[in-house]
């Protein structure tokens, strides 16, 4: 660890779905740590990603769209891990969509306004504006809501005002040693990036209605001299979900395959060999037992 870190600490992108989220710490790590997709509720998990940089060690913390529909047990794991983590963190990020406010992100402003921490409002998707003059009236509208730390205007796409961000996030850390060695960049192991790669794959290939009964487990990961062998198993909850993802004669699973294999190797500079099975588990997604042994705690 180097000793002239003078701030460290953690600073949770909190939000509704689809807002960008993961975009944006993929964006400020430099490197792809969150898997992506146009759909919501595609993170599903807490993750940190690390930055040490210029005096200051900034623990990033990914977390599931705060939403209003929690009927399932899976909606309400995402925003039990949401809502913990506004709790834990020493900045938040709360972030909207620049093309609309939605009911959703009133909800998400009262779970900050109840944690008492620095907020900085991060204006996302300022790419889809046709005139960046819309969003002074968005900007005066939403100073009167929360006394915001700062309200940056950003996007994670093309990666406008993200210097900016970071350097105001670095500020308002608190002061202290490093948390992380320089060089770690995420608490996630090797084997659960594996299985969120296969599942990013899944959602793009597969039906729109899928990927919200979907998860991966890793059942072998076996790194060797000059391959890298991996069996995950896809499960499903209905017979008829599983025939999708397989597809005909094995085709969209075989595609799943091979964008994840690709993505993979690239990740571990390694030849891999991928196996994938999909099975089935009866509505696992409302069953709390159920998702405990697939991991969701």
């Amino acid at each position: 660890m180097t000793s002239d870190i003078l701030h460290s600490g953690f600073a949770a992108i909190i939000g509704r779905p689809n807002v960008g989220k993961s975009t944006l710490l993929n964006c400020l790590l430099g490197e792809k740590l969150s898997i992506t997709s146009p759909k919501p509720q595609t993170t599903r998990w807490q993750i940190l990603g690390i930055k040490t940089f210029n005096q200051a060690q900034i623990i990033y913390i990914d977390t599931p769209g705060i939403h209003r529909d929690a009927k399932r047990a899976m909606n309400r794991y995402l925003n039990r891990i949401a809502n913990a983590v506004v709790l834990d963190a020493d900045v938040i990020i709360f972030m909207i969509d620049a093309t609309r406010w939605h009911a959703e992100d009133e909800l998400v402003l009262k779970k900050i306004k109840e944690a008492e921490k620095p907020v900085i409002l991060v204006v996302n998707k300022i790419d889809l504006l046709t005139d960046k003059a819309l969003l002074l009236p968005l900007i005066d509208k939403l100073k009167n809501k929360l006394q915001f730390t700062h309200i940056i205007p950003v996007s994670a796409i093309t990666e406008e005002n993200t210097d900016l961000l970071e350097s105001e996030i670095a500020r308002l850390l608190p002061a202290g040693p490093q948390l992380f060695p320089e060089d770690q960049l995420t608490d996630k192991s090797m084997r659960f990036q594996a299985a969120e790669i296969i599942r990013e794959k899944l959602i793009m290939v597969t039906e729109e209605e899928l990927p919200y009964t979907t998860t991966v487990e890793i059942e072998q990961f076996e790194e060797k001299e000059k391959i890298t062998e991996i069996g995950a198993v896809i499960w499903v909850e209905r017979q008829g979900q599983k025939i999708i993802i397989i597809g005909k004669k094995g085709a969209r699973l075989k595609k799943v395959g091979t964008q994840a294999r690709r993505e993979l190797e690239n990740r571990l500079g390694t030849k891999v060999f991928l196996r994938l099975w999909v099975k089935v588990k009866e509505n696992w997604t409302d069953d709390e037992k159920a998702m405990r042994g697939l991991g969701y705690e």
